[in-house]
């Protein structure tokens, strides 16, 4: 018989080289993996930066700048504000260039002249800003402007305001513009249709309300009533064209460009167009690369520093007006500025908001469509809430704006 047990406990096997008695098998798996994402992390964090920085210095190389300082004569005095931020006047010009295919659609002649003056002012403490359209007909007495050589650009009398772009460029704008207002103008920007077609584009179409069909062949426009996305191309025809959609011309062209840029406001400052940073690039590079900028806006960062400076500005806070004018009598085609016009410039230099009477009228880039899916305000697009009567419905109208 055999003596030795059937069974018996087997002996504990010896320990592996290099590895303590309980320790995890896993364990020098899991620290690969860490260090692979870890190092992964690190990677992604470098090629984002490399990819932001990239594209800031291709964003950044887009600017036009061009110093107009030396050119400048006899220039208002700026206003002292006791608060850290001084009020800001900004003058927008956009350019007359039949560069760009299709940009004619009216058939006029180009020639390099204004096509679009907007000046837009913004409050001290960034709580207000509005845009003064200038009215390309308006006769102004035009100031002698200086060259880019130093020669003399001779002024002239009962000339067309954007006479003076055409004549000596941005620089002798803003000096017949300073000497017509006494208001110092801080910064100037030159936009080109090229570009305004490419920034529309960007973020993905801007909201109009036209308060009628159009089909006209002459000028290849072809919209839909009511309230509609315009793509750039459509877009530029609506801010361009000034015979079939306003009874009225330059006048009715001019207030649709102001519905349309406090439309395009909301649209940029939209949660859409912010978290998309597809369409944030897209907009900025459009934007840099059909801009002309005054030296003291000559990078991107000093652009963004300026845009970060409307963050207290509330969409409703942002209006959209014309400089007080009427007909000129001797010409029904010329405009010439009223005895109100005064008033506005010395609001302006004086940093005050507008008054109840300035701002009849006005477009207010938080309600810039109105229109009958709309609120219905006391003005179109103003947001004043009130019905608007039928003298206003009629202005409205004849601007090529819903009511």
């Amino acid at each position: 018989m055999n003596d030795e047990p059937t069974s018996r406990r087997s002996e504990p096997p010896a320990p592996r080289p290099g590895r303590r008695r309980g320790a995890d098998p896993d364990r020098p798996h899991r620290r690969t993996v860490l260090r692979v994402v870890l190092v992964t992390q690190l990677c992604l964090a470098l090629i984002t930066a490399g990819a932001v920085a990239f594209a800031y210095d291709r964003l950044d190389s887009g600017l036009d700048v061009q110093d107009i300082e030396a050119q400048l004569m006899d220039r208002p005095d700026k206003l002292d504000t006791a608060g850290p931020e001084e009020p800001l006047n900004i003058l927008v010009l956009g350019t007359d260039d039949r560069g760009c295919e299709g940009c004619g659609i009216d058939g006029e002649a180009g020639g390099g002249g204004s096509d679009t003056t907007l000046l837009i002012h913004v409050s001290a403490d960034r709580q207000e800003a509005y845009g003064v359209s200038l009215p390309r007909d308006a006769l102004v007495d035009r100031p002698d402007c200086m060259a880019e050589d130093g020669s003399t650009i001779p002024g002239a009398e009962l000339a067309m305001f954007n006479t003076a772009f055409a004549e000596g460029g941005a620089a002798c704008t803003v000096q017949t513009l300073e000497q017509l207002t006494g208001v110092l103008i801080d910064h100037y920007v030159t936009v080109d249709f090229n570009g305004f077609v490419d920034m529309v584009d960007a973020v993905g179409g801007v909201e109009v309300c036209l308060p009628k069909a159009v089909a006209d062949p002459k000028t290849k426009i072809y919209l839909d009533a009511g309230t509609q996305v315009l793509d750039g191309g459509d877009a530029l025809k609506y801010v361009r064209e000034r015979t079939v959609l306003s009874a009225n011309s330059d006048i009715g062209r001019m207030k649709r460009q102001q519905a349309f840029i406090a439309s395009m406001v909301n649209k940029v400052v939209s949660a859409g167009t912010l978290t998309r940073p597809d369409r944030v690039y897209a907009f900025l590079k459009a934007a840099t690369g059909s801009l002309t900028l005054d030296a003291e806006l000559d990078s991107l960062s000093k652009l963004a520093d300026l845009a970060m400076q409307f963050r207290k500005t509330g969409l409703s806070d942002i209006k959209f007006i014309s400089v007080p004018f009427e007909t000129y009598e001797p010409d029904p085609n010329r405009l010439v500025w009223t005895e109100d016009a005064s008033k506005l410039w010395t609001r302006i230099k004086r940093d005050k908001p507008l008054s109840t009477s300035l701002k009849q009228g006005s477009i207010n880039a938080a309600d810039p469509v109105g229109g009958p899916s709309g609120s219905p305000s006391a003005s179109p697009g103003s947001g004043g809430g009130k019905a608007p009567s039928e003298i206003e419905k009629a202005e409205a109208l004849a601007n090529g704006l819903c009511a």
